[in-house]
């Protein structure tokens, strides 16, 4: 199990490692899943920008890779002041490796936080079941 101060700390320095040259809004994501690995990630800026990939989607891109299916809880952060919450692609990314009370913990660099249900940022997600 790794703890929220752990997660947080590797979202911190995924965050440095941001290539964000146009809208300068560094992001860093870790991820925990159920078997306790962690995996960090920063966005992704393009000239194109709907070829942006952000934090929450790449750590998620990572987790796959490695073999993992199932996001435990997350955190995110962000310069601030105040914190920011994961866009509408990634919260759906969310809903498809997690279950609805998936904690999305934010964090601006302030020391602000706050804890979100995946079910609080996305209420009637659509997901595999809805599919036929």
């Amino acid at each position: 199990m790794t703890t929220l101060q752990a997660l947080l700390e590797k979202a911190k320095a995924a965050r440095l490692n941001a290539y964000a040259p146009y809208s300068h809004f560094l992001v860093g994501a870790c991820l925990e899943t159920n078997t306790g690995k962690a995996f960090s990630a920063c966005n992704v800026e393009n000239a194109s920008y709907g070829l942006c990939l952000c934090a929450e989607s790449n750590a998620i891109s990572a987790m796959i890779a490695a073999g993992e299916k199932y996001v435990k809880q997350i955190v995110v952060v962000v310069a601030g002041p105040g914190v920011s919450t994961p866009c509408g692609a990634c919260r759906q990314r969310l809903h498809e490796f997690s279950s609805p009370d998936l904690p999305i913990h934010v964090f601006d660099l302030q020391g602000a936080s706050k804890t979100y249900t995946l079910t609080e940022l996305l209420p009637n997600a659509f997901g595999p079941d809805d599919l036929i």
